[in-house]
């Protein structure tokens, strides 16, 4: 007992900060204040964008990005890591506010927070690396495509029409805008993504969204631009923590929601920390503590009005690029965002929507990466196959099932390439101490294959087909030394490709199995098969005099004198 509780306290203690974090956060302060100030810039306008096209309000942006941002960075498992909402969680958000309302939000939040504490207590962040590079440029293609699309009512100064697909709610909007244009609107969000489109290839250090936003509240306000709508009143703090919103009877039907939030945050937040330790050298994140701050800062983001969270790749880019080495500068931003949200409200609920939708229209032309989409595309027909399908799925399903359906069909075109490496050829016989008379005979009687490459479901049908075509031989010796792998339906063909074979008189001998191929084998009953009277061959040889001997007894060869051992490398023969 006491064994198995010191077992969970350091599974725990794994999870927890260590005393190395707060050490390095007491180095280069300043330089990581500088970058946490700003992050905070360029963050304060996506976090009230994310918000509004949340269905949350703005509020719950901010109070996102406050308690997420200080709770991820204390308890994650990236020193550069900068957590808040994100466009991607937005996307997965919508339907789930329209179907169960702010509570069920909400609720959503706290159990994706609890599954992703269990998914880091199981260690499941290691799994990330399985995600394939074409499902991954896939998805964020998807998802920019999804946050564009998003801000069309809001740039076009409408309100959101009804309806949960994007590209519906898209195209009512249009129509909308067509028999009554606010072109104010447009020229907002349109001058706003300009801007910082423009902005950043001039001067990319220079937070151009935040200066976009002001110019666009001072012109709106000095001109008195009732169409440039703005996002509205705002708390001068964040609410106190509070669990009324809990529903406890609908937790059963939230489950599902739950799990596709956890899964989306889980993914998004590890290929952030990836992201971000690539931009350096010598940081590395662990996968598990980056999952629990994750579900720490999750379960807290809706005690206080927040939506679910998850690791920003945009602001944690910043991050990286203004020099951050440290959770000071994630701590840093949070807390800046936190003076805004008690110091300036007031004015921050003048900013227009239509320049907010402008922000987030640039930052989804921004998650583009052209080259790496390129490179996607020329690397494989299967690479471009997944990418596309991915994108696709993102765009008319939601992001949950675009990654189950570019995972799944990742894996069935790789299982399909590994299949063909499987290999079913006959090779010849050593003519070892045997005269070109007896070799003949050997040939006409006995014939060897040697199996390469895996032997598994998705390859063993094709071996079943060639093996059972065999014909006008009485021996066939089967070569398994180069087998790679084997499963239960590659053993259990194999099986029945040698019970067809002794039915029709042919003996069947195998050489060079392997201990982890026995074990397959005499699972399912074809290990006795592949035995003749009892016997095992570990090499081609042994193999080859057994089957003579066989053929002797039976009178199809004649009696010949015992043969020299064999001068030939057995190792060639397996």
């Amino acid at each position: 007992m006491t064994s198995q509780i010191s077992r969970v306290w350091a599974r725990i203690a794994e999870l927890l900060p260590a005393r190395a974090d707060l050490t390095e956060m007491r180095r280069d302060p300043r330089r990581n204040v500088l970058a946490g100030l700003t992050v905070a810039v360029v963050a304060l306008p996506l976090a009230l964008g994310f918000g509004v096209s949340s269905g949350l309000g703005a509020e719950a942006g901010l109070a996102t990005a406050v308690v997420a941002g200080v709770l991820a960075a204390l308890f994650g498992g990236s020193n550069l890591q900068v957590s808040g909402p994100t466009g991607a969680m937005t996307v997965v958000l919508v339907p789930i506010v329209g179907e169960y309302g702010t509570t069920g939000v909400l609720t959503v939040g706290l159990m994706a927070g609890v599954i992703l504490i269990a998914l880091a207590a199981l260690k499941a962040g290691r799994y990330m690396q399985y995600v394939p590079a074409p499902v991954v440029e896939g998805f964020t293609l998807g998802i920019a495509c999804v946050i564009g699309l998003q801000q069309v009512p809001n740039a076009l100064g409408l309100p959101k029409p009804e309806g949960d697909r994007v590209l519906v709610v898209t195209w009512r909007a249009i129509e909308e805008f067509a028999k009554s244009p606010n072109w104010t609107a447009v020229g907002f969000a349109v001058a706003v993504a300009a801007v910082m489109l423009v902005g950043a290839r001039w001067r990319p250090t220079v937070p151009f969204s935040i200066l976009a936003v002001i110019a666009a509240t001072v012109v709106a306000q000095a001109a008195g631009l009732d169409a440039a709508k703005p996002i509205g009143a705002l708390p001068s703090g964040l609410p106190a923590p509070s669990l009324s919103f809990l529903d406890l009877g609908s937790l059963g039907s939230l489950l599902a929601p739950a799990v596709a939030v956890a899964a989306l945050a889980a993914l998004e937040s590890l290929l952030s920390a990836s992201v971000a330790d690539g931009m350096t050298v010598g940081q590395q994140h662990d996968p598990n503590r980056e999952l629990f701050g994750q579900g720490i800062a999750n379960i807290a983001a809706p005690l206080f009005g927040g939506v679910p969270a998850t690791g920003a790749i945009a602001r944690t880019a910043v991050n990286v690029r203004t020099g951050a080495s440290s959770r000071l500068a994630a701590l840093t931003h949070a807390a800046i965002l936190a003076v805004i949200v008690f110091a300036t409200a007031p004015l921050v609920s003048k900013i227009p929507l239509a320049a907010l939708a402008g922000v987030l229209l640039a930052t989804a032309v921004r998650m583009v990466e052209v080259g790496s989409l390129r490179a996607m595309a020329r690397a494989t027909r299967s690479d471009a196959l997944i990418l596309v399908l991915t994108a696709v799925a993102t765009l008319a399903l939601d992001l949950v099932y675009a990654v189950i359906i570019g995972l799944a069909v990742a894996g069935a075109l790789a299982l399909r390439a590994v299949a063909k490496e499987a290999r079913f050829d006959q090779v010849p016989l050593d003519r070892g101490d045997h005269s070109a008379e007896e070799h003949a005979l050997l040939a006409e009687h006995i014939v060897a294959y040697r199996i390469d490459g895996p032997l598994f479901f998705a390859a063993a049908h094709r071996f079943l087909l060639e093996l059972t075509e065999v014909t006008d031989v009485r021996v066939v010796i089967l070569r398994m030394s180069r087998v790679s792998t084997m499963d239960a339906t590659g053993a259990l063909v194999l099986k029945d490709a040698v019970e067809k074979l002794r039915r029709r008189g042919i003996v069947v001998l195998s050489s060079g199995i392997r201990p982890g191929q026995r074990q397959v084998l005499d699972s399912v009953g074809a290990l006795d098969l592949l035995r003749h009277q009892g016997r095992e061959y570990a090499t081609t040889p042994e193999a080859i005099r057994a089957a003579r001997d066989h053929l002797e007894t039976a009178g199809v060869l004649p009696t010949l004198p015992a043969q020299k051992p064999r001068t030939s490398s057995e190792e060639a023969l397996r």
